[in-house]
């Protein structure tokens, strides 16, 4: 059975010259390369992209699969983007790809991705004109809340941003400001910290997305056992003569409502 071939381009001119296989910053092409491979897997129920062989090819920046096979759910996403820019069915894992590239390429001027298919009539273009967005919009509200986690990157000349490695093994990209940065006098690259952050929350999926760094926290990351038990030691003998603790604490708010 004859596979197909998916080619993902990137069309960059924001940096002062035309993108392509001759000229990219290497941050660029690490990023794009990363939203490449979570595009093509998706869920990763079809296809483990790690092992996916590409050609990287001329239009502006472009890598193009092998034939591919046994991936309908990919060419089904692939089919209802072209239909419309609503994005209510596909895979999660693309739709998160795509809304990160319909937001840079808002922000950045010159900056376009394409998406090209045999079974397509014309490529899928993510630029300032188009309008990909989720039917889902109103799961996602705007918190800010703290996350720890281990900076395994940060800095970057035009979007400064820091790779921050979650307890649970995913990695939570923050945008951040070159003057945060310049100005923390911590070194704190493969360490451990925490973040203030301000970010969309998922309340069906629990994920965040489009954060950005509003500060470090500085905590103690080590516990005290000897110190935790010498104040349940000084509670226990605190609250001893107080036979229902939430009874008394009702009658000092005046009584439970």
């Amino acid at each position: 059975m004859d596979g197909t071939r998916i080619t993902v381009a990137l069309d960059d001119q924001s940096g002062g010259f035309e993108v392509g296989p001759d000229r990219v910053l290497l941050g660029d092409l690490v990023r794009f390369s990363a939203d490449v491979k979570e595009f093509l897997q998706g869920d990763g129920k079809e296809l483990d992209a790690r092992n996916l062989e590409v050609q990287v090819i001329q239009g502006s920046f472009a890598l193009q699969t092998f034939p591919l096979v046994g991936v309908p759910k990919l060419f089904s996403d692939l089919r209802s983007l072209y239909d419309s820019e609503l994005m209510g069915v596909i895979d999660i894992k693309r739709k998160a790809v795509m809304e990160r590239w319909q937001k840079a390429a808002r922000n950045v001027r010159g900056l376009t991705y394409k998406i090209s298919a045999p079974f397509l009539d014309r490529p899928l273009v993510v630029s300032a004109q188009s309008d990909f967005r989720a039917d889902d919009a109103d799961h996602w509200v705007v918190v800010e809340r703290y996350v720890r986690g281990e900076i395994q990157e940060a800095g970057g000349s035009r979007r400064p941003n820091a790779h921050v490695k979650l307890p649970s093994g995913n990695v939570l990209i923050v945008e951040t400001d070159k003057e945060l940065l310049r100005t923390d006098k911590i070194n704190r690259l493969y360490k451990t910290a925490m973040l203030r952050i301000k970010a969309e929350y998922n309340v069906k999926t629990r994920e965040l997305r489009n954060a950005r760094l509003l500060g470090f926290v500085e905590y103690a990351a080590d516990v005290d056992e000897a110190d935790i038990a010498r104040m349940t030691r000084h509670g226990a003998e605190a609250w001893k003569d107080v036979p229902d603790a939430s009874a008394w604490v009702d009658e000092l708010r005046g009584g439970a409502h």
